[in-house]
């Protein structure tokens, strides 16, 4: 396993990393106060191909291997969360049903848009009733000649309120429980599907979370994404696909977040003494520094599994769950690295520190993970057992 980072990833790293510092971050006041992106800021990202991280180059995306995506992810993560969401959300779970899954018909027609980022993809599985139980679902979808008829209600939809494409599960044979279920790609202005309104949220703002609703809502049959019958086994498999890239985003933030406190514990003087002086501040710094480490070589390894079509489906719950919890330790003690000035909103800690809140709680929950930790763990087990009789 090679630790080194091809030369094509390391100049578009730079690149990236450029633009972040450059022209992001100064906005990033203005994304929270306007709850928008700056359309120059989604412009240039369209630009750089961030919305084509996933997309195969023959359908106008970069093309990029799971290490390559996971290295400008983290690149991303340096930023305002809400941001890196709007991309992240497109870029994985948004995006990568239609590329693993989909049709040669369906990428040709929908992956080169989405690869510019004129056409924004989005997720819809979570409802009121299925959240954490993800199987529980209540949207139905009917067969009625060559269309499907949808009927129902998600909720806390990353890019509902901008998406062009979403990748929907519904219910299409209710007596067979989560082998019932089918995924559906459906568009923007089909009669029938419903954008709700906008939650307020406590982060993430500039990243906009809204209901859709299918009111007897047609779907073409060509539309069905993977066979009918797989929608859930092809929710799972996008949901472990994006856990490396959510780890990599959160590795990005704990990094900024390590910078940041490091330059004020060096620059604040206290009783006559700059503060990272004092041993406390040293290992508060020492424990940031470790576990930043340990996600970074984590999350590569991930991505280099995935690279290898290795199955990482525990790994993958594993580098999730280390991601977020990680970023929100961090977070926390990079404010209180800086006292009072953290809890001030002019200054971007605790703007990260309210945004990593939501990492151990969408795309998989901290205690979701640990249980299918704990499943594949059993699995292995039994297999042990089965062998050693």
């Amino acid at each position: 396993m090679n630790f080194e980072l091809p030369e094509d990833i390391k100049a578009l790293k730079s690149v990236v990393r450029d633009f972040i510092d450059n022209e992001v971050e100064p906005q990033a006041m203005v994304i929270e106060e306007k709850d928008e992106i700056p359309a120059d800021i989604m412009k240039k990202a369209k630009e750089l191909g961030l919305f084509g991280l996933s997309v195969p180059e023959e359908y106008g995306g970069l093309g990029l291997s799971m290490v390559g995506k996971v290295a400008i992810l983290e690149e991303l993560g340096r930023t305002h969360n809400g941001f890196t969401t709007v991309i992240g959300g497109h870029t994985g779970i948004g995006g990568v049903g239609i590329v693993e899954m989909g049709t040669e018909e369906q990428k040709r027609k929908y992956l080169p848009d989405m690869a510019t980022g004129d056409r924004i993809g989005a997720f819809a599985l979570t409802e009121p009733e299925a959240g954490s139980h993800a199987s529980n679902l209540k949207t139905t979808a009917v067969r009625k000649g060559d269309k499907y008829i949808l009927n129902g209600r998600k909720h806390f939809i990353t890019n509902a309120t901008i998406a062009d494409i979403f990748t929907a599960m519904a219910v299409t044979d209710p007596t067979k429980g989560p082998k019932g279920i089918t995924s559906f790609i459906v568009e923007r202005g089909t009669p029938g599907l419903i954008i709700g309104k906008k939650e307020k949220k406590m982060g993430l703002r500039g990243s906009h979370t809204a209901e859709i609703i299918f009111e007897d809502c047609e779907v073409p049959a060509e539309n069905v994404l993977g066979e009918e019958g797989q929608g859930y086994v092809n929710a799972l498999k996008i949901l472990a696909n994006g856990r490396a890239g959510m780890a990599a985003r959160n590795l990005g933030s704990s990094q900024k977040l390590l910078e940041m406190s490091l330059e004020y514990a060096h620059t604040r003087v206290q009783f006559g003494k700059p503060i990272f002086e004092q041993q406390i501040i040293q290992h508060y710094l020492a424990e940031m520094a470790l576990e930043i480490e340990a996600l970074r070589s984590f999350t590569y390894r991930v991505a280099w599994m995935v690279d290898q079509k290795m199955n990482v489906i525990k790994e993958a719950a594993m580098v999730k769950l280390l991601g977020s919890e990680t970023y929100n330790r961090v977070a926390d003690k990079a404010v209180q690295i800086h006292g009072g000035l953290g809890y001030i909103k002019e200054y971007p800690i605790e703007r990260f520190y309210r945004d990593a809140r939501i990492t151990r709680i969408y795309e998989g929950t901290s205690e979701i993970q640990k249980n299918i930790i704990a499943a594949q763990l059993h699995k292995q087990y039994k297999k042990r057992m089965q062998y050693a009789h």
